[in-house]
């Protein structure tokens, strides 16, 4: 069985030097964003009936420090993904990540947090997933460790704090991910966004009248 994820792949995190990571990056990883975004791009523009585009991260601002993670990223605009809420496929030279995220740049978090504050679409997630406050960091913490109560301080500083994110999906560590097949890790990758898109459209829902502080 040839993985779909190789060792090589995760070690290009590990290459020193902003021009030799990103030409590692290209080399080896950036071919399989651009592969799981034409991928992708079609099932969610399937499943939502909005035409979705992929955003395979370029890390052009970069002039000294390399990158420590890279990603595809899905939305239904051509131009960006930022300012609304998106699917990523990514990696970190931990992990692998699929998830739905609402970065600072959303100009309507306040009202999407709100809307997942006064629904139980979160609770309806199977257990291994995870979630976190911040998608520059790598680390996220199990929904069943987190608990109702944890889930909502998340989603009270979305609200209220002004670099405020949330970002839900799974995680595969690297000995995960090196053991499965480029079928087996669609696979993963599609069952993970299905459980999301409730959550994707509850975000979306016309604004509701804040949750009182």
């Amino acid at each position: 069985m040839t993985p779909y994820w190789s060792e090589q792949d995760f070690e290009v995190f590990n290459t020193p030097g902003l021009d030799a990571r990103m030409s590692a990056l290209t080399e080896y990883v950036r071919p399989k964003f651009e592969e799981l975004g034409t991928e992708f791009s079609s099932f969610f523009s399937g499943k939502t009936g909005d035409e979705f585009f992929p955003h395979v991260a370029k890390h052009m601002r970069r002039t000294v420090n390399p990158p420590n993670d890279s990603w595809v990223a899905f939305a239904p605009y051509k131009r960006g993904y930022k300012a609304v809420p998106h699917f990523q496929i990514g990696m970190w030279e931990s992990h692998v990540f699929v998830i739905l995220a609402v970065i600072y740049e959303a100009p309507n978090k306040t009202a999407m947090a709100n809307n997942l504050l006064q629904s139980d679409v979160l609770s309806q997630l199977p257990d291994d997933f995870v979630a976190s406050g911040d998608h520059m960091k790598p680390q996220s913490d199990a929904l069943i460790e987190l608990g109702e109560e944890g889930l909502e301080k998340l989603l009270i500083r979305l609200r209220d704090v002004k670099k405020g994110e949330f970002v839900i999906g799974r995680h595969l560590k690297k000995e995960q991910a090196s053991r499965l097949n480029k079928e087996q890790f669609l696979q993963f990758a599609e069952e993970t966004f299905s459980a999301l898109l409730p959550v994707y459209h509850t975000l979306l829902q016309p604004i509701k009248e804040p949750v009182s502080r």
